[in-house]
């Protein structure tokens, strides 16, 4: 595959690879834990480290095609005071985390090269590294705004669903990694994939 054609380069996406998933499931479980919520810590689950959110098929997808998936924190909605609220602002928190990481990405790349790290796509190990952490976490946020459980844009779109849809939302979840597989299988995945990432690429370098 292309990523081995450059070994360092590979091993410089590790890091930003590790930083992704284990900050996405962090923000999770901690907004989790504000709204009333406490099984994620209660599960160990609210920490940094990477052995607590490690799923090795999602972290493979993101570390070589850019999207992918970690293990998912357990989240009780029982707890929640307000859940349909609380399923939104719980589902975006990973997201939200890796489009923070991101944009700090973009202020560090100002900062320290000037704004020519980013799109650089080479140069020094610092370079490669910023390159990495902000594609990477950006790819993760966008796979995951795909409505498609148990991706968490399905459960932004769950909560504002109208009650007479919800039957087949239920359907859709229960072979919704299914229906997931063969997307990416077929390619199709990247259809969907490929023009959140770019919008969201394109805004955090406008704006910051």
């Amino acid at each position: 595959m292309r990523i081995f054609s450059n070994p360092i380069a590979f091993l410089l996406t590790i890091p930003a690879v590790l930083w992704a998933i284990s900050f996405h499931e962090f923000c999770h479980g901690y907004v989790a834990k504000l709204v009333g919520d406490p099984t994620a810590e209660r599960h160990g689950r609210l920490t940094l480290s990477p052995l607590a959110h490690f799923d090795i098929a999602g972290t493979l997808c993101l570390l070589f095609f850019g999207f992918g998936w970690a293990k998912p924190v357990p989240i009780n909605t029982r707890y929640f005071r307000h859940p349909q609220r609380d399923i939104v602002l719980v589902s975006l928190a990973g997201v939200a985390g890796n489009i923070l990481t991101a944009a700090l990405c973009v202020l560090i790349d100002r900062f320290l090269f000037h704004g020519r790290a980013i799109l650089a796509f080479g140069g020094t190990p610092g370079m490669i590294v910023l390159q990495r952490m902000f594609f990477i976490n950006l790819g993760l946020a966008s796979f995951n705004l795909i409505p498609i459980p148990p991706l968490d844009g399905s459960k932004v779109l769950y909560a504002f669903l109208p009650f007479g849809a919800l039957r087949h939302y239920y359907w859709l979840e229960r072979y919704g990694m299914f229906i997931l597989i063969a997307l990416l299988a077929t390619g199709i995945i990247d259809v969907i994939f490929r023009p959140i990432l770019m919008m969201l690429a394109r805004l955090l370098l406008i704006l910051m």
